[in-house]
């Protein structure tokens, strides 16, 4: 049985003035799963966030959100969604708490309510400890944390965040990415835009690569890095002079003859089964007992893969015929 889709958008079309910030964006976001939104600065991701949030409409094309069309069913949409964008929104003059009851009553919760969930929301994002403190005495992550609690006053079914780690450090980022990780494994649909390439290899589950205004290739992290190639086996010589008996090394197990770069005294070459060839051409250097500084398996990063899709002409050119 096909898995409901959370955002559904066909052939979204959004043009200011003589450029089209999308020209016939489709999208397909299960629900219950993390959905990266990714390309250039420029592309359209944070005009189709706009238009599935219903902060702006399509010229034409389609949308729902939770099951509701964003066009004609606006309100439907926003008791539905939560919004995280670039810069956090919380209140320096207000304490951690007073910041979510604040929330809670712009959403129109009772006094009750609002505080109940506010408390309900510091445990969540572990901010109890926090609760009395001004924001402004917290870090980068925690501020953040604070900044996804208020966008989850009323609990969405679907939440976009837009560059949420932008201008953290690596371990703001982690405790952004763990809250993440945990309100998608409670239900919560995420819609993740964002310029960390490691971020969305480690949080997404599928992810859909814009430019120009269309989506050109979809497909889970790990595909996304198969496209640009195989694993590749790597030797870094401890004595240049060692190269050519590790090259032939390689041609002999592998059938293929390696890349060489002289001046780092290192080999590499594309292999299909990794652990297979990292094992017999190790088990044959050591036979020869011939020194090396390391050896190993590297795998294509999602960084490699987006630039080869982004910058391919004729891969975009092929999709944006389509």
């Amino acid at each position: 049985m096909p898995q409901e889709k959370a955002i559904e958008a066909t052939g979204l079309v959004k043009q200011y003035k003589n450029k089209y910030a999308l020209d016939g964006v489709d999208l397909h976001v299960s629900r219950g799963t993390v959905h990266g939104l990714l390309g250039p600065n420029g592309a359209g991701k944070t005009t189709a966030v706009r238009i599935f949030t219903t902060l702006t409409y399509p010229d034409s094309g389609s949308a729902r959100v939770a099951g509701f069309d964003v066009t004609s069913e606006p309100r439907q949409v926003r008791r539905r969604i939560g919004l995280t964008g670039q810069q956090t929104a919380v209140d320096d003059l207000l304490t951690a708490r007073q910041n979510l009851v604040m929330f809670g009553r712009l959403f129109r919760l009772d006094k009750a309510h609002a505080q109940q969930r506010a408390e309900e929301l510091l445990t969540m994002f572990g901010l109890t400890d926090s609760a009395g403190l001004s924001p402004k005495k917290f870090s980068g992550g925690m501020r953040r944390r604070l900044d996804l609690a208020a966008s989850m006053i009323l609990a969405p079914e679907v939440l976009f965040l837009d560059e949420p780690t932008t201008g953290l450090d690596p371990a703001g980022r982690r405790e952004v990415w763990e809250v993440v990780r945990e309100l998608a494994a409670t239900g919560t649909t995420v819609l993740l835009t964002t310029h960390y390439l490691d971020e969305a290899d480690k949080l997404c589950d599928r992810i859909s690569l814009i430019d120009h205004g269309r989506n050109f290739v979809e497909d889970t992290p790990a595909g996304l890095k198969r496209q640009i190639g195989q694993e590749r086996l790597e030797l870094l010589a401890a004595d240049p002079a060692q190269l050519n008996r590790l090259s032939q090394i390689v041609v002999d197990l592998t059938g293929i003859q390696p890349d060489v770069e002289e001046a780092e005294a290192r080999l590499s070459v594309p292999v299909a089964d990794g652990v297979t060839a990292l094992t017999a051409v190790a088990a044959e250097i050591r036979a020869q007992e011939i020194d090396i500084a390391d050896i190993g398996l590297r795998r294509p990063t999602l960084d490699e893969a987006f630039l080869h899709l982004t910058t391919s002409p004729s891969a975009t050119r092929k999709e944006k015929a389509l």
